[in-house]
Formats: C-alpha cells, structure tokens, sequence
C-alpha cells in the first residue's frame, strides 16, 4: 500500500525548489507572497531562484534542494516552482530511502510528472499532479484552488474528480477497473522509456496529457508507448487535454485518440482538466482509483494524506 503524506494545515511550512527550467523572479515572489497571504510560512530552495540556460542550476544542485526539503522536518509540503525540462536529471541523486522516512505532500505537473513517478515507484509515496509555485496568483481559477486543497487538507474519500461546469468528461472505450494512478505528461513519460525511471503500467490506470505539441509528434510519442508495450497491460485510459497543440495533416487531437487508443479496447476515458490547461483537476499518483468509462467517472478510492 503507498504511503499517504501528512495532511496540509493552516499555518504549515511549505517548501520552495526548483527542479527543472528557471523561473523569473517576479513569478517566483508573486507565489510565495500568495502562499504567505493563505497563512503558510515558506522556505526557500538554496537554488531556486538559479539560471543556467535552460536549467537551474546543475542536477546534483537541484537533486539537493529537492533532499535538503525532504530533510527539513519543518516542511510539509513541497512545490516547485515549475516543470519545463531537465527533472528526470535530478533522480539519480535523490535518495529515496530518506523520502521514504520522511513523506511529504508533493505537487506538480508537466516535466514534473516524472519525479512523482518516481517518488511513487521507490519510495511508495503518492503525490498530485496539481498545482505549482507559479499558479499561485490572482489569475488562477478557484476550481484549481478547491481541487488542491480538497486534496492536500482534507480526508475525504471517496473523491469523484470532475470537471468544472460545462466540461464532461467523455467515454470512448466502455468498461469499469479499479487500481493505482500513474502516468502524466505524455513527453516526460516517453523521455524515460528504457531508462532506470520507466514507468510501469501493469495493473495500473494511466493518465495522460500534453501541451505545446503537434499531433503528429503527440502521435509519434503514443505510438512509442504502444510499441514499448505501456498500453499492453495497463488497465485502462484517461486522457487529459492537448492544450495549445495544433492539428496536422488535417488530423485533431480528438481524432488522434479516436484512430490510437480506441482500438485498444481499454476502457477509455477523455477529456479530464488537469495539467496544462487553465483548469487542474488534483490527480493523485500512485492513489487507488476507479475509472467508471460506463458512467464517465474517476474517483479517487482513498485519502491522498494522513490524519495530523
């Protein structure tokens, strides 16, 4: 069974790291005085605000901020800042077993999604694919507010995940299986096929998302997953939103899906608000949940943190 971290409450200290591409300063402060204005004390990551090129900072300065977090029994949730590229370079310096004693709330999405992974696959510790440091501000919705904090400070269970108004979830594949989360962003996902931190799908419900992308690379990197064999055994579908990702060769995203995944026969969820788009469902990963494609439903089955 996956550990659940210590619940989020009023007045807790949050970690700030930076784990992939740099951030502007601007944003990063924006963020923390935020947080600071919800009641939470804030502690910075050494590096957090560091650039170097499309990095801050090297990985070993990075795994670092990230463990000095873990360490700091002060902290209880840790955000970055956001995703971007170069998270997978930090796995190799953390150390998991250290995590696994001290489990903590941890938020993120985009390149992000391949350190929750991880933290799920070595150190049994759900995480969220949820918010991050830079969507703490007045422009974010409070669907996304709700859908955190309904996560990180309650114990609610069961959890239906839906869409804000207006929105349906849409079934293409029916059928009804129960199991843990993985999955996430569809490029980080792919960019760790065939290393040490591949994900694996067996037994499990995947979720998928994607921005920025044209739909001939989106099919590029779902047809790398069919042959690496990550629909073979999993147990069923979510697909979230392309967001921003124009068509090609005449051929939607929706299609896309249509033409990939629908012959699978999976049970096939679509259209889950998570991730990139302006509104971000809490999709807890490695959490026990249940993909209903008969009635168009994804509940999450238990808490996602523990009692104080």
């Amino acid at each position: 069974m996956a550990t659940r971290p210590p619940i989020l409450l009023q007045g807790d200290t949050v970690g700030i790291v930076t784990l992939g591409s740099p951030l502007d300063k601007q944003t990063i402060d924006t963020g923390v005085e935020s947080l600071t204005n919800m009641g939470f004390k804030v502690v910075l990551g050494r590096y957090v605000y560091a650039s170097t090129g499309f990095l801050a900072g090297d990985d070993r300065q990075r795994a670092g901020d990230l463990m000095s977090m873990f360490r700091n029994t002060n902290v209880r949730l840790i955000l970055p800042t956001r995703g971007g590229v170069g998270v997978a370079g930090i796995l190799p310096y953390l150390d998991f077993g250290v995590i696994r004693r001290n489990p903590k709330i941890v938020s993120g999405y985009s390149d992000i999604t391949v350190l929750l992974n991880a933290l799920y696959q070595f150190a049994g510790l759900i995480t969220l694919q949820s918010l991050m440091l830079l969507n703490f501000n007045n422009a974010t919705p409070a669907y996304n507010y709700d859908q955190f904090f309904t996560a990180t400070s309650t114990l609610t269970s069961p959890r239906i995940v839906q869409n804000p108004p207006g929105m349906p979830l849409v079934s293409l594949v029916p059928g009804n299986v129960t199991g843990a989360l993985v999955g996430g962003n569809l490029t980080s996902f792919t960019d760790v096929i065939g290393t040490p931190y591949d994900i694996p799908t067996k037994g499990r419900i995947l979720v998928l998302e994607e921005t920025h992308e044209p739909i001939n690379k989106v099919y590029r990197m779902l047809n790398r997953m069919k042959l690496a064999g990550k629909f073979d055994d999993c147990l069923g579908i979510v697909m979230g939103e392309c967001t921003n990702c124009p068509s090609a060769y005449g051929e939607t995203y929706r299609e896309l899906i249509r033409s990939v995944l629908v012959p699978l026969g999976k049970p096939l969820l679509t259209g889950l608000a998570t991730a990139h788009g302006l509104y971000k469902a809490a999709v807890p990963i490695g959490a026990r949940v249940n993909l209903n494609a008969d009635n168009s439903t994804l509940t999450v089955l238990e808490p996602t943190v523990s009692p104080p």
